[in-house]
């Protein structure tokens, strides 16, 4: 029997809308033309080009995690495979793992040291909260794990873990690794990590960093790599064995088949971020999120977080009783081709602030655009109003100094 080829396939140009959507949820987040166009060369995976490529890649991205580490590594896939390639090389069988655990993406990580077989205990954060240093302190004494994991930002539900560096100085005082989950947060928020003593960095393309989705990075301090070196066992995974993986990246050897184009696009995402500098991006970040805010609250509408645990590169937005979520996300696209995302439990809609989403066009497109896809809804909501105090935030945002 010879199977037919399918009649009636389309091109991409029939399927895709006339006019891109606003990318403006949770991820991924548009892309500048700079970063699109490399995405389109191929080149050699193993020739001087790309070699010269990867060695700026690196430095780049030293500048951006800040730190002097030499274990750097790309990952062939989404920011969830860097996650896993940090847990699978730090946690063995039996490893004891504490994760801290508010929202669907900490509790990933959770999931991930249960699949490589170790002991892990979960620390259930109360909604809405960031985690407590003192209440970390006493899981640690009490159940001495070597290694504990969070996330900077918990895109799902919009907390941000404003105590990492606290939290991450007494896991160190307790001889305690650290990983964390940096993909909507790198480069849209201070992370220092080696002045905060972390020992993995995790972090996705699609997100802070506006690359492609599909590539990623995660970065080793010399502790984690001792650890790495030092274990005995045969690592069950192949592609994400970071000794492997240092071959391509640090000696010129053969892995697997890099994702040269992606790889091109990381390259040129990272240079963007370089020559902006990270205390104009984290204040541009910070500008753009604090005045979004005022707008969604001045349309009438309420934030999800308190403040003191409110994440700024995701903006969660309660809706009213009245109003399904699926209406709205199926209203703004349609009618304002803008797209916002629904969220992992909690009856919110997220609208991201991350790389190319935080410019002031972007946010008036998007605050007129849900403002009135809820009127159109119900809603008793204020659009003017709305657009008028983003328009007083962004004028009357002071730059301050923000450490690096």
């Amino acid at each position: 029997m010879t199977v037919q080829a399918p009649s009636g396939i389309v091109p991409l140009d029939s399927i895709l809308p006339e006019e891109p959507l606003l990318m403006m949820g949770a991820g991924p987040v548009p892309i500048p033309a700079r970063v699109a166009a490399a995405n389109s060369i191929v080149i050699n995976h193993l020739g001087d080009t790309m070699a010269q490529i990867i060695e700026q890649v690196k430095a780049m991205s030293r500048y951006v995690f800040q730190t002097e580490s030499q274990h750097i590594l790309g990952v062939a896939g989404p920011g969830s495979a860097a996650m896993e390639m940090a847990i699978v090389n730090l946690v063995s069988p039996g490893t004891k793992v504490l994760s801290i655990c508010n929202g669907f993406f900490s509790g990933r990580l959770a999931e991930m040291a249960d699949r490589a077989e170790a002991d892990v205990i979960r620390m259930a954060i109360p909604d809405g909260q960031a985690a407590n240093p003192d209440e970390v302190e006493k899981y640690l004494k009490q159940h001495q794990p070597s290694v504990l994991t969070i996330v900077q930002g918990e895109t799902s539900n919009t907390i941000f873990n404003r105590y990492l560096p606290e939290i991450a100085a007494i896991a160190r005082k307790h001889n305690c690794l650290v990983i964390v989950d940096a993909v909507c947060t790198l480069s849209t928020m201070p992370l220092l990590m080696d002045s905060w003593g972390i020992d993995a960095v995790i972090t996705g393309g699609q997100k802070g960093l506006s690359s492609i989705p599909g590539v990623s990075l995660v970065a080793f301090s010399e502790r984690a790599w001792e650890r790495i070196n030092s274990r005995k066992d045969q690592l069950r995974h192949w592609c994400l064995d970071a000794k492997l993986a240092d071959q391509f990246w640090y000696k010129k050897s053969y892995h697997y088949t890099a994702p040269v184009s992606g790889i091109l696009a990381m390259h040129e995402a990272l240079r963007l971020i370089c020559n902006e500098t990270l205390s104009v991006r984290f204040n541009r970040h910070l500008r753009c999120s604090l005045a979004l805010q005022k707008a969604i609250e001045a349309l009438g509408l309420s934030l999800f977080v308190a403040p003191e645990a409110r994440l700024n590169s995701v903006v969660g937005i309660n809706m009213p009783d009245n109003i399904k979520i699926a209406d709205v996300l199926n209203y703004i696209s349609e009618h304002y081709r803008v797209e916002i995302s629904g969220s992992f439990g909690p009856s919110i809609v997220r609208i991201g602030q991350m790389g190319e989403q935080s410019r002031e066009h972007n946010l008036f497109r998007t605050v007129h655009a849900l403002g009135a896809s809820m009127k159109a809804l119900g809603a008793p909501v204020n659009v003017p109003a709305g657009v008028a105090a983003l328009e007083s935030a962004l004028g009357s945002f002071t730059t301050t100094a923000i450490e690096i």
